[in-house]
């Protein structure tokens, strides 16, 4: 098992409370998730800046000193307790390729399915051997036979993630797969076997108005659970709207859709 953290914001936001501070930060987390942290930051002037290592978060000074010094307008970040594959960089999250970021939760017990449904150069992208990263890879493949890994997310791209998801989650063996995607511009997140929660923090005078995504509630304040086999978009271009793109069960209405 590991835990996820994603975070998006209309403006540059600091992220240091859900990252070390927090009662249930990522920091106090790894304590249980102990092997590799990784984390990624967007801002529009510099793109993605990634840093990952194997340590254990809490621990680890270089995570302290990171997030004090974080500034973003989207965060992905991850504690790893590894299932598939050794303790090794290379097997640590978040992983990227070009624009998008990828990070994982759960376990794929279907390996097979995805290899067969991965492209030969995706495949060979691989500098793991995590089924998390063969997941990501599968993505990718599907958003390259669209012509869509290059181009701004839209409701294209909304379709190929929704019908991935869609087609893992009816195969009865597939196992668990929380995960979260993103381009700096939109952020999705998915739920399916592992618990997920997000949390709307509207602006106010010392931070912009932001969306946390968290494998579970990080603080004190009103986190909402996701239904199992949901999958949500947050499109920080457009005020950080929320829409549904794929759902098994799900009566609640999210944050930002009013």
């Amino acid at each position: 098992m590991c835990r996820l953290l994603a975070i998006a914001a209309e403006s540059p936001v600091r992220f240091h409370t859900c990252l070390c501070q927090a009662p249930r930060s990522l920091a106090s987390l790894s304590r249980e998730h102990a092997d590799g942290w990784g984390a990624g930051v967007y801002t529009s002037d510099t793109g993605w800046v990634v840093e990952r290592r194997t340590a254990c978060a809490a621990s680890d000074q270089r995570f302290s000193s990171i997030a004090t010094e974080l500034v973003g307008q989207m965060l992905l970040a991850h504690v790893r307790q590894r299932t598939v594959g050794a303790v090794s960089l290379s097997n640590t999250h978040p992983f990227q390729r070009n624009r998008w970021l990828f990070a994982h939760n759960g376990t794929i017990n279907d390996m097979a399915f995805l290899r067969a449904r991965t492209s030969a150069e995706r495949l060979r992208e691989r500098e793991g051997d995590t089924d998390s990263e063969l997941l990501f890879a599968h993505l990718l493949t599907r958003l390259d036979a669209a012509g869509l890994t290059d181009e701004p997310a839209d409701e294209r791209t909304d379709g190929v993630v929704a019908t991935v998801v869609r087609e893992l989650s009816e195969r009865t063996a597939v196992g668990s797969f929380n995960f979260l995607l993103a381009n700096g511009d939109v952020l999705y997140c998915n739920r399916f076997g592992r618990s997920l929660y997000l949390l709307e923090r509207p602006a106010s005078v010392e931070c912009a108005r932001t969306l946390l995504v968290a494998s579970e509630p990080m603080t004190d304040e009103a986190w909402r659970p996701l239904s199992d086999g949901t999958l949500v978009r947050c499109d920080r271009r457009r005020e950080l709207d929320v829409s549904y793109l794929w759902e098994v069960d799900c009566d609640e209405e999210l944050p930002f859709t009013d």
